[in-house]
């Protein structure tokens, strides 16, 4: 075993300690891949056209964000999240399913005033539950179909 500059060889629970440290940073990447491959899966086909746009939505700890895009183009048309000016008054969490829905309502909005009223749903990653389907269910009840 080696020894460090004063002859004394390591405790053996710093050692542990260091293992263990390892197998959470192996363990986490693991997690970002599995994460990459379940979006690429998600993409490889949903793609947005001029005329239905791909409503995408990213979900965070802290907040929820959604766009509409438009592949062809690689412009984004329309977009709202929880950090907004307007909404992040409106919110006192931002992170919970009342927030999910507020912010699917004002993409909507913003949608159908842009004339836009079919999108395709990318759900990014993540599964079709909670603040996802939140949002999902109240851009549709403000009038997008998909």
């Amino acid at each position: 075993m080696p020894t460090n500059m004063c002859g004394a060889r390591p405790a053996k629970h710093l050692l542990r300690e260091r293992h263990s440290r390892d197998l959470v940073l192996m363990k986490t990447e693991m997690l970002k891949k599995a994460a990459l491959r379940r979006k690429y899966h998600v993409r490889k086909k949903v793609f947005g056209i001029p005329d239905r746009p791909r409503l995408s939505v990213f979900r965070s700890n802290r907040h929820i964000y959604a766009q509409i895009i438009d592949d062809v183009a690689g412009a984004t048309l329309a977009s709202a999240s929880t950090r907004t000016k307007g909404l992040r008054d409106q919110l006192p969490h931002a992170g919970n399913k009342k927030a999910a829905e507020i912010v699917g309502e004002a993409v909507a909005k913003q949608a159908l005033g842009v004339g836009i009223k079919c999108v395709c749903f990318d759900r990014n990653r993540c599964r079709f539950h909670g603040r996802v389907r939140a949002l999902a269910e109240a851009a549709r009840k403000a009038g997008l179909a998909f």
